[in-house]
């Protein structure tokens, strides 16, 4: 099996849903990035030798908008484009796809990762000959969400999943808001010493900020914050991710494509896990699949310099803090999606390249990249900084 390796990457500035980005399609979003990708690589990637593109996309208006927005950004035609819909997992998945196609000897440099935009997403309802047409409300109704699990159809089913994860956890908002308030302090901490300016970039004029980053944050705001369910007892707007728009790409290539060409890789990506569990109480899988991943690797939590867990809900931090109670220190240390956002399908892609940032700035070598997803997935990748 050949060797992977993480070449070069970036995200856009993350902006809240309705925020910076309002009016930027997703393909258009993800297409500056790319650009921008592909001008800092210069020298070091050849654009006609990339292999394909495998690309996350949760809530976008579908008919494969990966190849779209490869196209918006001028790539030449003759690259295939992938749309991986795997929704707040779909980045990491394209990123452990593409590693697969290289390991496997099917290319040699491939582009992965995902783009979002809660902003432009279109409006989707059921036609009449559904079966769920008038439970969802008929003709005039129109959801966000999509069906994760069979049974009822709700646009709230991801939030009441946090929520059942945190009462049979016995978890309360209390608990919930250390770790708010910790995500944005980190997050703010990083943002005013520019730890992330390497892979942190403008790409549309004038939106040079994450934006859903709270300097200001406090205990006193979150106890006022109301749940955000009905008859609901943990789950808030502080403790719960904002919705987002973003994009975050990374290059990954063979060892023979790093040789012929002199680049410096930054990372290896060494191996992944998936699996399945409870779709009712997805943040769970964040979880599961970091042990999944040790598991298979023959690693045990004091091996990893740095854990990266996408941080959908604050009930995720609780939950790793209590499986892993000696790691907390090596946690997300550059702040997470409570502070920054969650643009469903670029997060793999995000938190990927803050565990490389991480990474460097702890000097360390292994760390673990974790996502929890829609109808009960976790997916985790294993990362070696060269």
């Amino acid at each position: 099996m050949k060797k992977v390796y993480i070449i070069m990457g970036g995200r856009s500035f993350l902006g809240v849903e309705n925020g910076i980005y309002r009016h930027i399609p997703a393909e258009i979003l993800g297409a500056r990035t790319l650009e921008h990708l592909l001008r800092k690589a210069k020298g070091q990637m050849d654009t006609e030798e990339i292999d394909g593109i495998l690309a996350g996309n949760g809530v976008g208006g579908g008919g494969n908008i990966a190849r779209l927005m490869m196209l918006e950004a001028g790539l030449p035609q003759k690259i295939p484009a992938v749309t991986v819909d795997g929704q707040c997992g779909s980045g990491l998945e394209a990123l452990g796809m593409a590693g697969a196609r290289i390991k496997s000897g099917m290319g040699n440099l491939y582009i992965a990762g995902g783009f979002e935009s809660s902003s432009t997403a279109p409006r989707r309802k059921y036609r009449d000959n559904h079966p769920d047409y008038q439970a969802m409300g008929g003709e005039d109704a129109y959801y966000q969400v999509a069906k994760f699990a069979p049974g009822s159809h709700r646009d709230t089913a991801m939030l009441e999943g946090a929520e059942r994860t945190a009462l049979e956890e016995g978890i309360t908002r209390e608990m919930l808001n250390p770790w708010v308030l910790r995500s944005h302090s980190l997050a703010s901490r990083a943002q005013e010493e520019h730890l992330l300016n390497d892979v942190a970039w403008e790409v549309i004029p004038h939106c040079h900020r994450d934006e859903g980053i709270r300097q200001r944050m406090s205990q006193r705001l979150l106890n006022r914050l109301p749940c955000v369910l009905k008859d609901g007892q943990v789950t808030t707007a502080g403790n719960a991710c904002l919705t987002n728009d973003g994009a975050a790409f990374l290059a990954l290539a063979s060892q023979e494509y790093c040789q012929s060409t002199g680049c410096e890789p930054w990372a290896e990506l060494e191996d992944m896990a998936s699996l399945g569990g409870n779709p009712s109480e997805s943040p769970r899988m964040a979880v599961e699949a970091v042990e999944a991943l040790l598991k298979k690797r023959g690693m045990t939590e004091a091996d990893i310099d740095i854990f990266e867990c996408n941080e959908a809900f604050a009930v995720i931090d609780e939950l790793f803090a209590r499986r892993f109670p000696t790691s907390v220190e090596k946690y997300n240390i550059l702040g997470g999606a409570l502070a920054y956002g969650h643009p469903y399908g670029a997060s793999g892609g995000i938190i990927a390249l803050h565990a490389i940032e991480a990474l460097r700035k702890v000097h360390g070598t292994y760390a673990i990249c974790s996502i929890a997803a829609a109808g009960g997935l976790g997916t985790a990748i294993l990362l070696k900084r060269c």
